[in-house]
């Protein structure tokens, strides 16, 4: 019995293995300037140097592929401490951490997250998965405003104020603001001076 338990062990740690490198192969491949527009199931195992059904089988289709990546740039975004924005009990200063965990996220890889970003308008299923992950950052913009209008600081239309802070918390508006040279973890105080039109 033991020795099969060891060999079930070793077998998952192999495919934790591969499926690691097809993750990475995927980011790779999203990040060269003359690759992102190609992303297939198959240029990806290309690149991670494994067979397509192996691709399949770990991630079911290449929307499955796509929410695995987006899934490793957020463990390296450390977007994990997002949750202290939403404990924090101040609005004001939980939307300062939510600016500032964003502006982790997307300096996590920024070729990939400009390149996911371009191609989610020229490919439907890796649009579905962006506007999928943007819609969560609305959801939780919703929840901070509500609180913010609760307390009788909000400056404009609760609804506006989402649609205002939605658009500078995005990914077009941090790697703007960074320009070529600055990371766009520099830009984040930056973010927040313009939020703060939306309180009193």
């Amino acid at each position: 019995m033991a020795p099969r338990t060891y060999q079930l062990g070793k077998r998952q740690t192999q495919i934790d293995v591969s499926r690691q490198r097809v993750i990475l192969a995927a980011r790779s491949l999203l990040g060269d300037a003359s690759g992102y527009s190609a992303f297939t199931i198959d240029s990806v195992a290309v690149r991670a140097d494994v067979a397509r059904a192996t691709v399949y089988y770990q991630f079911a289709s290449k929307v499955g592929l796509l929410e695995a990546v987006c899934d490793s740039l957020a463990e390296d975004g450390q977007m994990s401490e997002l949750s202290s924005a939403f404990m924090n009990p101040d609005p004001v200063q939980a939307i300062e951490l939510f600016v500032d965990c964003f502006g982790h996220f997307w300096n996590a890889d920024r070729a990939v997250m400009r390149r996911l970003r371009a191609l989610a308008a020229l490919d439907p299923e890796v649009g579905a998965v962006i506007e999928a992950r943007d819609e969560r950052r609305r959801a939780g913009l919703e929840v901070l405003v509500a609180r913010l209008s609760e307390e009788g600081r909000l400056t404009m239309d609760e609804d506006v104020a989402v649609r205002v802070l939605f658009s500078l918390t995005s990914f077009e508006s941090f790697d703007s603001l960074a320009g070529p040279d600055r990371e766009l973890t520099d830009v984040g105080l930056v973010v927040i001076g313009l939020a703060t039109r939306v309180w009193a």
